[in-house]
């Protein structure tokens, strides 16, 4: 068994969903894709305290309304009821009906308030819900053989290579305190929370407001810290379950140990978002952009995330390309106020810009560094004292040959 130091978090390799005291979660195929799982859940033993962040698309699918207003009301839900195939989105009244048919079924099968159950749908845009396979799927979807946190993983997918999972452990009032979270996500990935769906449990005990605030704070930092091809999806959002079940004393701003949850938050959300973002759709390699020297957050963020949204960029890396100059490029359309005379980039650990003018390198490591998976980009503005990450891949033929045949 782990030991825990106090003030410590722990990484949890083998750790899912399930972990955190209280959860459990499954999935099947109910029949909206042809074969793999497309239909899942995870429920709380209890009532749990629930925030959640949502895709800044003017176009917000049924499920996210619906689930907007399920939290409103007590600012709790109980299960999380998940489709892949079908985002349900830009179908009308039809398409809000469905998505509180879908609320409705579970709730009534779990024998709790239909407020209770959240909703989510993620997949192709516009085309009407196949409720029949999934009322069959949700009269089914509690049976054992549909138990397990995996189950779960693979029924939220879409053109994800893989699942996407994270668990931490801490102490807090001598309690273990589990974090975990699951997410999908391979294209349409842009920051501003899309597009992606990420599903946080824990069995800390917490009050909304300082939940709502954790999330927020933090998605900042990790979920709104990635792109894959700057687009911004209908659907997508995050949400954190937390059942109080591990019995430490309601957290606030004001508990000792208010930081050490927020480090463990924060180590799960950024765990998903770099797995998304290295999991874009036709992706080679995991982009890291760190940016240091700046006179204040904002202008880190939005250098960091202008070099990882250019599509420019995205292809050089792929290409094994040291194109310094389409990093420079980016950072100067980022719309902040750099001084280029004190700029500083380097590929890895090698200098290629100092002073804003070219630095001399070897063309030839280079090349090999950028043959890396996980390829990093560091930017000094010498300005200031913050910095931001910001994570992304490389754009490659494959994400073409994916998304044109999106639909078939």
């Amino acid at each position: 068994m782990q030991v825990i130091k106090a003030k410590e978090v722990v990484n949890v390799p083998d750790g899912n969903v399930t972990s955190p005291k209280g959860f459990k979660a499954g999935g099947l195929h109910c029949g909206i894709k042809k074969k793999r799982l497309d239909l899942g859940y995870i429920y709380s033993e209890v009532p749990a305290v629930t925030a959640g962040v949502y895709t800044t698309n003017l176009f917000q699918a049924p499920p996210l309304v619906v689930t907007q207003e399920s939290i409103a009301k007590e600012q709790k839900v109980q299960a999380i009821l998940v489709n892949s195939g079908n985002a349900n989105a830009c179908t009308g009244e039809q398409g809000m009906k469905d998505a509180y048919t879908m609320q409705s079924l579970f709730a009534e099968k779990l024998n709790i308030p239909n407020h209770f159950v959240a909703v989510t749908s993620t997949g192709v845009i516009g085309v009407p819900l196949p409720m029949e396979k999934i009322k069959d799927g949700i009269e089914h979807i509690l049976s054992d053989e549909y138990e397990g946190s995996s189950l779960f993983e693979q029924a939220i997918l879409t053109t994800d290579t893989g699942v996407k999972n994270s668990c931490v452990q801490l102490e807090i009032d001598g309690e273990i305190v589990s974090i975990a979270g699951a997410a999908k996500g391979s294209g349409m990935i842009h920051p501003n929370m899309a597009t992606m769906l990420g599903f946080i449990t824990t069995d800390a005990a917490i009050d909304y407001e300082d939940l709502s605030f954790a999330l927020k704070e933090i998605t900042n930092h990790t979920f709104n810290m990635i792109t894959v091809d700057g687009d911004t999806s209908t659907n997508d959002m995050v949400l954190v379950m937390a059942n109080g079940k591990a019995g430490n004393n309601s957290l606030t701003k004001n508990h000792p140990d208010w930081e050490l949850f927020k480090k463990g938050l924060k180590m799960v959300s950024e765990s998903l978002a770099k797995q998304i973002a290295r999991d874009g759709e036709g992706a080679t390699k995991l982009i890291e952009v760190h940016v240091k020297g700046a006179m204040n957050l904002e202008t880190a963020r939005a250098v960091s995330k202008s070099i990882i949204s250019s599509n420019l960029v995205k292809t050089a890396i792929y290409g094994t390309d040291a194109n310094w100059g389409r990093i420079v490029c980016a950072i100067g359309y980022s719309g902040q106020s750099i001084d280029p005379n004190r700029l500083e980039v380097s590929l890895g650990p090698i200098k290629v810009v100092k002073n804003g003018l070219p630095y001399p390198f070897d063309e030839r490591g280079a090349t090999a560094y950028l043959q890396q998976e996980n390829v990093h980009v560091y930017v000094d503005l010498h300005q200031g004292d913050v910095a931001a990450t910001a994570w992304g891949c490389d754009l490659t033929y494959d994400y073409v040959k994916i998304n044109a045949s999106y639909r078939t």
